[in-house]
């Protein structure tokens, strides 16, 4: 699922995108590794397009504490991510790596926002604007804030990305649950008994396609605050 660059000629790619999943639950039809893929096929279509960037493989583990009420989920502190990506952006700048971007799969990952803010040459993907400039593009119904998990966003880019990794039943998944303000100290599971909040009944290939053209379209913006006098 996830192939090494080792065959790749990396000489020269000054940026590198580093996908940044999880392991955990994603309602009953799609996998435990759906954050880590979604993430990787971001990167992936990123750095088909765009020829100064470096793919690296994905980090599949992160802050999912709050899917902790089903079994699966695997989770590392806020600390130990903060350590990790930011080993692994000093041994790129070794190597001549000068600018890392995030490409993070999981909302649950609040503190890359503090890494990069605190980092140097680093940059987060997809920010606010980018999902909502790729939802419009591809015609996403189910808002934001609604659409939170294994719904219809996600279940889309699985359905055009990767089709085989998509169990049976998520046209008749949806639940919706507006008010979670709780979650961050509850976790998720007063809030849905499946894992599932929005509405994968209306995932499409088509919209999962569309979703990833806007993505990778939006990154040139992110490629332009790293090239001298474009910022």
């Amino acid at each position: 699922m996830f192939p090494s660059d080792t065959t790749v000629d990396v000489r020269g790619k000054s940026v590198a995108v580093l996908p940044v999943g999880s392991t955990e639950q994603h309602g009953p039809h799609l996998p435990l590794a759906t954050d880590s893929v979604i993430a990787w096929t971001i990167a992936s279509a990123i750095a088909e397009r765009y020829d100064e960037v470096r793919l690296l493989p994905p980090i599949q583990f992160s802050c999912s504490q709050e899917h902790a009420g089903w079994p699966g989920t695997v989770s590392i502190s806020a600390r130990t991510l903060i350590s990790v990506v930011d080993d692994i952006a000093e041994s790129l700048r070794r190597t001549g790596v000068t600018h890392v971007v995030l490409v993070n799969g999981h909302g649950g990952n609040y503190v890359l926002s503090n890494v990069v803010q605190e980092g140097e040459g680093l940059a987060l993907f997809p920010g606010r604007d980018d999902w909502a400039f790729a939802r419009e593009k591809a015609g996403i119904e189910t808002s934001a804030y609604s659409d939170m998990h294994a719904g219809e966003l996600e279940t889309s880019i699985l359905l055009h990305a990767h089709p085989d990794l998509i169990r049976p039943g998520y046209e008749t998944a949806d639940h919706l649950a507006e008010d979670r303000r709780h979650m961050l100290t509850l976790g998720l599971a007063p809030y849905t008994s499946s894992g599932v909040i929005g509405r994968p009944s209306l995932a499409s290939a088509r919209k999962g396609e569309l979703l990833l053209t806007g993505l990778v379209d939006s990154f040139r913006h992110y490629l332009d605050l790293f090239r001298p006098g474009t910022a």
